[in-house]
């Protein structure tokens, strides 16, 4: 299994920030072409991914690239020009906002028919992000749905908007509610990830300037076997 202690966000749209990226000390580093990238900007975004994978020193790092959502118009694109025109420097393809198995089934069949066609040998690999309800109800047939799928993300920044959480709830600190918010949906996910030998992947911690409550968010999620968190 690959190191996933840390697995760094970084928008496919801004060069520098991808340049500087690739010397982090990260071990994986998704190119991010969904939510960080604005619509006008998807196309040129997925170029400059494309551009990086092939030309910049990545070291060790595993190199991902989070696609848009597979219910919008650039997903099928994403998977097809990155994979076609960058697949031997790619790792891992981060699907987002997958709610039942049979998404991960898409990628897995699109990926298989390019790989054939290119008779590539480098198996690319995948990560879902689990932030819908309707894929907590079904998280057990996703962690099962591909013999490609290495980790389970919980994402709560989209999750909260799923399950009716006021966004300004998501760092967990909250008073009025004095357990752990996360407890049952990152448990879950780690349940299910366990099950069918993959990794499980927590989500970032969005209050940025709380340094003490990002650790204990950590210590949280480390106790639960979660194995990794994104940083942004």
């Amino acid at each position: 299994m690959r190191l996933r202690r840390s697995e760094l966000s970084t928008p496919a749209s801004n060069e520098r920030m991808i340049a500087k990226s690739a010397s982090s000390s990260a071990d994986l580093v998704f190119l991010d072409l969904e939510d960080s990238v604005a619509p006008n900007e998807k196309v040129g975004a997925r170029a400059k991914a494309i551009h990086a994978l092939k030309t910049l020193n990545w070291g060790k790092k595993t190199r991902a690239v989070r696609i848009n959502d597979l219910e919008t118009e650039y997903a099928y694109q994403d998977i097809i020009s990155i994979v076609e025109e960058a697949g031997e420097y790619l790792d891992i393809i981060i699907i987002p906002k997958v709610k039942t198995a049979r998404d991960v089934w898409w990628v897995d069949v699109l990926l298989t028919q390019i790989e054939k066609r290119l008779q590539r040998t480098k198996r690319i690999g995948l990560e879902v992000l689990i932030e819908e309800v309707e894929a907590m109800i079904n998280v057990e047939g996703i962690a099962r749905s591909s013999p490609r799928l290495e980790a389970l993300i919980f994402g709560p920044g989209d999750y909260s908007a799923s399950q009716g959480v006021d966004a300004k709830y998501i760092g967990n600190d909250l008073a009025t509610y004095p357990g752990d918010l996360w407890h049952y949906a990152r448990n879950k996910v780690v349940i299910a990830a366990r099950a069918a030998g993959i990794d499980a992947i927590d989500g970032p911690y969005l209050d940025f300037k709380n340094a003490e409550g990002y650790r204990r968010e950590c210590t949280r999620s480390k106790v639960l076997g979660i194995v990794g968190k994104w940083a942004i």
